[in-house]
C-alpha cells in the first residue's frame, strides 16, 4: 500500500471519491484509512480516533439502504431468473432458497455500502 493512502490527509488537500470509495468499502475513516469509521453494526462514530476527522458530520441517511437494494435485487432476481430456466423447482423451494439468501446478502452489504456513501461523500467534500 502507498503512503498516501495510509497517512492522514489535511483538509487542504485535495480529496479522491475513489480513495474515500476504497477506504470506506472497507469501514475504515475515509481521511486516514487506519481506523474504524463505525462504532456500532451501523453507526458512524462522532469523529476518528487516530486523525480526528469529524465523521458525524457526513450524513448517509437513506443511500446506503437505496443502493444495497439495488444491488441485492440485481443480484437475486438474475440468480432466480438463471436458476428458473435451468431447474424449475416448486414455489415452496425457491422461498426456501432465495428469502434467507437475500437477507444475509443485504445484512453482508449494508455496512461497506454505508462506509462507501461516507467514503465518496468524503471525497466530495460533502457535509451537512
Amino acid at each position: 500500500m502507498s503512503t498516501s493512502q495510509n497517512t492522514p490527509l489535511p483538509e487542504t488537500e485535495a480529496r479522491s471519491w475513489t480513495l474515500g470509495l476504497r477506504r470506506g468499502v472497507a469501514c475504515r475513516c475515509p481521511n486516514c484509512g487506519q481506523t474504524t469509521a463505525f462504532s456500532g453494526f451501523l453507526s458512524i462514530k462522532g469523529a476518528c480516533e487516530r486523525c480526528g476527522h469529524p465523521l458525524g458530520e457526513y450524513r448517509a441517511d437513506d443511500a446506503p439502504p437505496y443502493f444495497t437494494i439495488f444491488i441485492v435485487g440485481h443480484i437475486i432476481v438474475g440468480a432466480m431468473v438463471a436458476l428458473d430456466e435451468a431447474l424449475p423447482l416448486p414455489v415452496w423451494l425457491q422461498m426456501t432458497i432465495w428469502v434467507p439468501l437475500t437477507a444475509l446478502l443485504t445484512l453482508a452489504l449494508i455496512r461497506p455500502v454505508k462506509g462507501a456513501v461516507l467514503g465518496v461523500m468524503w471525497g466530495i467534500g460533502l457535509r451537512s
